[in-house]
């Protein structure tokens, strides 16, 4: 069958990319990646090392013009989490034009500047993307459901933690697709029972699977124009109104809280773990046992800061070493490094204490081993982009679901 074109933003090392094209279902036709606080382009330079430089741009996507972005299928990325507000509408404008900067409005501009804009979305970002900001708990995601709504696209999303599914790193994401009016996919939505599509009809039903013990959806009418959502939405409310499961299509939410229901074989931080010899610089010295111990522990002791404000600051304790039979905890961004932290993965092996490996951490996400090893890319840098990324298995059991799907109708 005919594969989907797609178009890759945010995208890093690849992750969507290996995902969704492992399922033989989708061709990458364009793709950009723009890191702006670095003057090397290091992720820009393993994504075309892997897959070459061919309709892969390397420009601040903000800059870069609607025309010279190829038409496709769909639109995928994991875009940065910021502040989504909306700084201003112009009269006879081709939209509203939200902060500068913040790139969820180039995903917006694409779309509405675009004469055939992508049938569907399939996007990622932190779960806490449902209840931020801190001053109006949901507001940011109602903005993006509005904005999509009024570019003529209907969304379903569920927050995925990949080890509830077998995978081997406890990693909870945000995952949304959008389906234009002009598809199939819009019209089945638009016609199902809300709670079904959530619970078991679904493209993420189909792919993730929920207990059906879920309550009734509740219904949140998002009507008013962007602008107003910006300044007035859940202005006076202490917890967002979206769960981690629900649709959204013509200006109505559709929100329940879901629990998986997977009874499958768990992948865990052992079944990662490289077994030939490995490099000294991850052992951790005798001497530096103390110091992560310190870390990892429990704290209730009083600090005080800068301006000689005396507070208790206090913190539970981690599991040191990391335990081997369970998946593993979230791998971030300042994942490497050899100081000691309180978020670093430690392990115990016959030799000593030691840090996992750019491999190891690959092997998290489900990369293919080494996808991320290039002359002049620190071990450091590997350790960030993992942290960066996403699990490659989440998107491709949901990329399988989706090509199925519109290709059944």
């Amino acid at each position: 069958m005919k594969k989907l074109k797609v178009l890759e933003l945010f995208a890093g090392v690849g992750g969507f990319r290996l995902g969704l094209e492992s399922t033989n279902g989708y061709k990458i036709v364009w793709s950009n990646q723009w890191e702006p606080a670095t003057k090397t382009q290091h992720a820009s330079l393993v994504y075309e090392a892997r897959f070459g430089s061919k309709n892969h741009s390397n420009h601040d996507i903000s800059e870069v013009s609607t025309s010279d972005i190829p038409d496709a299928d769909i639109l995928v990325g994991g875009f940065p989490c910021q502040d989504y507000s909306v700084a201003t509408s112009l009269q006879n404008s081709k939209g509203l034009i939200g902060k500068k900067g913040v790139l969820w409005w180039s995903i917006h501009r694409i779309l509405s500047e675009k004469k055939n804009p992508p049938k569907y979305l399939f996007l990622e970002n932190v779960d806490r993307l449902l209840k931020s900001p801190s001053t109006q708990r949901g507001r940011d995601f109602a903005i993006m459901l509005k904005s999509l709504d009024e570019l003529g696209y209907a969304v379903e999303w569920r927050v995925i933690n990949a080890a509830e599914y077998g995978m081997p790193q406890r990693r909870r994401r945000i995952f949304f697709l959008a389906y234009h009016k002009s598809t199939v996919l819009f019209d089945s939505l638009k016609q199902s029972k809300k709670a079904d599509w959530i619970l078991k009809s679904g493209i993420i039903a189909k792919s993730f699977l929920v207990k059906n013990d879920a309550k009734t959806p509740k219904i949140i009418e998002i009507e008013s124009d962007l602008v107003q959502i910006s300044n007035n939405f859940n202005k006076n409310g202490n917890n967002s109104p979206f769960e981690n499961s629900g649709v959204f299509i013509n200006g109505k939410a559709y929100t329940t809280k879901t629990n998986p229901k997977y009874n499958g074989q768990q992948m865990t931080l052992g079944d990662v773990l490289e077994h030939g010899k490995i490099d000294e610089e991850f052992y951790i010295p005798l001497e530096d046992y103390s110091k992560w111990e310190y870390h990892k522990s429990a704290k209730k002791e009083v600090r005080t800061s800068k301006s000689g404000f005396q507070y208790t600051y206090s913190e539970g304790s981690m599991k040191f070493p990391d335990l081997l039979d369970k998946a593993s905890r979230t791998i971030i961004t300042g994942e490497g490094g050899k100081s000691p932290s309180r978020f670093k993965h430690v392990i115990k092996t016959a030799k000593g204490f030691r840090r996992l490996t750019p491999l190891e951490l690959e092997r998290l996400n489900m990369f293919p081993d080494n996808h991320t090893k290039l002359e002049d890319i620190s071990v450091a840098k590997r350790a960030f982009f993992m942290g960066n990324a996403l699990v490659i298995g989440v998107v491709e059991k949901i990329g399988k679901t989706l090509y199925d799907r519109i290709h059944e109708t």
